[in-house]
């Protein structure tokens, strides 16, 4: 049953990226181009998610597990430090030169277009390279 609800999330996800424009490079580009022909428009999606995510996340903060019975995992995490700043950073910097990101990527990735699996290839790449180096730092 997880199985089958993981796959139900992600397939909704992917369909609300389609629709929305969030896997539209040239759209992305146009959001993230504030001093050329600024498109607002993917501004109202993500505070629209945003709305729409705030009582599911309120609701998983007073729970220990959930509707499926497995662990509540969420961030316990609050203060910024040097990874979660260079990380946001190189994430942003990435979105701003591609137009895609991982999300958008992966549903995109049946459009056959080159660029795309470039993309995926080099985040799955950086996905290795975080490991390493993350392991390596742990001991």
């Amino acid at each position: 049953m997880r199985k089958l609800t993981a796959f139900a999330a992600g397939l909704l996800f992917g369909i609300g990226l389609l629709l929305s424009g969030m896997a539209n490079p040239a759209k992305v580009i146009g959001f993230l181009d504030l001093a050329g022909v600024w498109d607002p428009s993917l501004a109202l999606v993500m505070a629209g998610a945003i709305a729409v995510a705030l009582l599911p996340f309120g609701w998983a903060r007073r729970r220990h597990v959930s509707l499926l019975d497995a662990p509540m995992r969420l961030p316990e995490k609050r203060e910024l430090d040097r990874r979660l700043i260079g990380g946001s950073l190189l994430f942003g910097i990435g979105w701003g030169i591609a137009g895609i990101c991982p999300g958008p990527a992966l549903a995109m990735l049946l459009s056959g277009r080159w660029q795309v699996a470039l993309f995926v290839v080099a985040m799955l790449g950086g996905m290795l390279l975080f490991t390493a180096l993350e392991s390596r730092r742990a001991h």
